[in-house]
């Protein structure tokens, strides 16, 4: 709408607008008056005084279509600029899980081949069928989305309260039905030994890299050069279409069952949310 002309940014400001033509509010009537188990209905009407009838608002995955605008054009500026490429997948949904390390292979076109956005096919069709038996259930699953961002250039970061990690890990966790978050070797790290875990720093052309990638490009709140390696858990969706025991807002017990179009799985959406957080936060 502004701040471009022949396909080329001006400097200015760039107003954005995404119209909705498909909103159907009137699935959510049933649950006006009772908070759905583990949403923000409770949190935000305790907090506001008030929430949205019609849908889940700022708590709605809705909300990121612009964040994945924005995201777009962050994304443009740090490949034109450095060379930067970030490529997310789902590695794992509900107990299925992608064993094949794909780091250095990875690329956008095998992730979107499969609509589960895992680049396994023989996965990727297992993950069809879990997503399908919870939707014919009327129940939901999670999972992990792992990303990685290639040509980071060496310096990004801050060595206190703004370190890398903390500044990807503020935008992952913004996500909605985010719940977990980890760099490099994450909680697997715990396990390892010292000497099996550090990264032993070799000669890389004009400067030094690692042979191996626990850190996931961070050492120190800083980029180091090499791939920066993460994965985002995603919670199951709240609002199912299974019967649920709960109470109204005044406390009195009712029974809570979803209608109208709810995913039974929230992770392969999240595939350009989760690159477009990236980009805003590398070029931030």
């Amino acid at each position: 709408m502004s701040g471009t002309e022949h396909g080329v940014t001006l400097g200015t400001p760039i107003g954005l607008t995404v119209p909705n033509e498909d909103m159907r509010p009137g699935d959510y009537g049933s649950m006006s008056d009772i908070p759905r188990p583990s949403h923000a209905d409770y949190t935000y009407q305790y907090k506001y005084g008030t929430k949205t009838s019609s849908g889940g608002g700022r708590a709605s995955a809705r909300e990121t279509i612009g964040r994945v605008a924005a995201g777009a054009i962050a994304e443009k500026f740090l490949r034109l600029r450095y060379g930067v490429e970030i490529v997310a997948w789902v590695s794992s949904i509900g107990d299925i899980e992608m064993k094949e390390d794909v780091v250095d292979t990875i690329t956008r076109e095998r992730v979107d081949s499969h609509p589960t956005r895992c680049p396994d096919a023989a996965v990727a069709d297992q993950m069809t069928a879990l997503v399908q038996e919870c939707r014919n259930a009327e129940d939901s699953v999670g999972g992990v989305v792992s990303c990685v961002i290639r040509n980071s250039p060496v310096g990004l970061g801050e060595p206190c309260f703004d370190k890398l990690q903390a500044t990807l890990a503020h935008a992952m966790m913004s996500i909605p039905a985010t719940k977990g978050f980890e760099i490099g070797s994450g909680f697997r790290g715990t396990t390892q030994r010292g000497s099996a875990h550090n990264d032993m720093f070799v000669r890389k052309g004009d400067r030094l890299g690692t042979v191996t990638n626990n850190s996931g490009g961070v050492q120190g709140g800083i980029s180091n050069g090499e791939p920066i390696v993460l994965r985002v858990a995603f919670k199951p969706p709240a609002t199912i279409g299974k019967e649920q025991a709960t109470v109204t807002y005044d406390g009195t017990s009712a029974v809570l069952a979803a209608k109208g179009r709810h995913d039974p799985c929230v992770v392969p959406r999240a595939i350009p949310i989760v690159e477009a957080m990236a980009a805003l936060a590398l070029a931030e």
